[in-house]
């Protein structure tokens, strides 16, 4: 059976993505904290930091094959950038970034010897025209879009896909920290008029998983019309 490794899985997108792809894949999710929201997800289970190389390289250990590389895990933070600690800073690079090096970095290890295999890397909407007050979210995810335009240059002669899927406003906890007010306002921008849900993102991310490997090193955005 294909083997799919998730992270960020133990709620919203990424366990939306973790249920939708459970009847086809052997799973293996990675989550930094609340293990125990992923106890009833079939598969390995592991919890750490994505964005610590030696976690990762533990956990890739452990395998000896790896079709599919969902790179889901990721924070957000919403501050002034004059009020931005450096230590918050590299928080946020750290988890949305630097994760995506990792994984890939041990992934492509197990891919390229077959010759296949598929990377989607989350990104968001916010890579592309960034947001106010969420300067290292933005930096963060325009790092990944670059970054899967580049690893897709680099592995398409050993047959493997590299693409980003970039949602727009999804109805998950990072985006409880709106008011009804805010969202109202929001949503209003939207021309769907609605945030989206983490199943249709993971149905995204299923048929994403699904085209032919000739589609590589694009940046597909999935926002309700949004930008």
């Amino acid at each position: 059976m294909k083997k799919a490794v998730i992270t960020g899985a133990s709620r919203g997108i990424g366990r939306s993505i973790a249920e939708k792809l459970s009847d086809e894949y052997e799973l293996i999710l990675i989550c930094r904290n609340n293990s125990d929201l992923m106890s009833d997800l079939p598969g390995k289970h592991f919890t750490g930091d994505v964005g610590d190389y030696d976690f990762v390289k533990e956990v890739f250990n452990d395998l000896t094959q790896v079709d599919l590389l969902i790179n889901n895990a990721g924070i957000a933070s919403f501050d002034l950038i004059q009020d931005m600690t450096p230590k918050r800073w590299d928080e946020v690079i750290r988890t949305d970034l630097t994760s995506v090096y990792n994984t890939c970095h041990f992934a492509s290890k197990l891919m390229i010897p077959v010759h296949s295999g598929r990377i989607i890397n989350i990104s968001s909407v916010w890579g592309a025209f960034g947001s106010s007050c969420e300067s290292a979210y933005s930096a963060a995810k325009g790092g990944i879009n670059s970054f899967t335009k580049a690893l897709a240059r680099e592995l398409a002669p050993s047959g493997i896909a590299v693409n980003a899927l970039a949602p727009g406003v999804i109805d998950t906890d990072m985006n409880r920290h709106f008011s009804d007010e805010e969202l109202s306002d929001l949503t209003g921008n939207i021309p769907a008029g609605r945030m989206g849900t983490p199943d249709e993102v993971a149905e995204a991310v299923l048929c994403l998983s699904k085209m032919p490997v000739y589609l590589t090193g694009q940046i597909i955005s999935i926002d309700g019309g949004f930008v």
